[in-house]
């Protein structure tokens, strides 16, 4: 990718799903069975144990795809392409107006970074009517480290990206939902905001750190339900 040029300004790096679109009412139970139909079809598993395998590697690496190709040699491309195909997913994709209005006016380098497939994330935006917001569009498949990919919540991508952009770690702005996610930017120096627009009502009472959760980690910056207060 060609890497835009920073200069002073603050690097924002957004997450899409469930940050800058409602992903959790009607993309991902759809992204989750095609997923566990993946695993049933290419391993042999009946639905259950496909199911389970995929959360297990989802919790243990961070993503699926890693789990499997570590342990069973699945092919990076082939998985993405079978499950992140969607027909209608330009009619599933909801946005909030005023949220994206202000994503326009936001100053500085905007960039999209997320564990999806290029593909599928061209195509939200593009539903969404703000691909013209960002500077560039980081992918799964560009998240790699010599060679390996090293999606979100490894550091080392964390770690890599300022360095990429010429800029100090410091500059960086991570703004997505996922808590794991944004402790692993914290620790390699950036800033750090919590998105909840799209979050669940038990998601918001419980978060990522166990029931009843209701504060703000040490390692998120501030904790916004929504763009217009960045």
């Amino acid at each position: 990718m060609a890497w835009p040029a920073a200069g002073a300004r603050t690097v924002w790096f957004f997450d899409l799903d469930n940050t800058l679109h409602d992903a959790g009412s009607a993309v991902f139970p759809r992204m989750n069975a095609a997923m566990t139909a993946y695993i049933c079809e290419h391993l042999g598993l009946p639905v259950e144990q496909a199911d389970a395998l995929r959360v297990h590697y989802w919790q243990r690496y961070g993503s699926t795809l890693l789990g499997l190709m570590h342990h069973h040699r699945v092919k990076a491309a082939h998985f993405l392409h079978e499950t992140h195909r969607f027909p209608d997913l330009e009619q599933r994709v909801r946005g909030h107006a005023h949220d994206l209005y202000r994503l326009r006016r936001l100053r500085g380098v905007k960039l999209l970074l997320t564990n999806a497939p290029a593909q599928y994330a061209r195509r939200v935006l593009q539903a969404l009517r703000i691909e013209d917001c960002f500077d560039a569009v980081i992918p799964i498949e560009q998240m790699t480290v010599f060679g390996r990919l090293r999606p979100k919540p490894d550091r080392r991508l964390f770690r890599k990206l300022p360095a990429m952009l010429k800029v100090a770690p410091r500059r960086c702005v991570l703004v997505e939902d996922t808590l794991e996610h944004q402790k692993a930017a914290r620790a390699e120096g950036w800033r750090t905001v919590w998105m909840q627009r799209w979050m669940r009502v038990s998601q918001r009472k419980t978060g990522a750190m166990g029931r009843g959760f209701m504060g703000r980690p040490v390692y998120v910056d501030r904790r916004l339900s929504s763009l217009a207060a960045l």
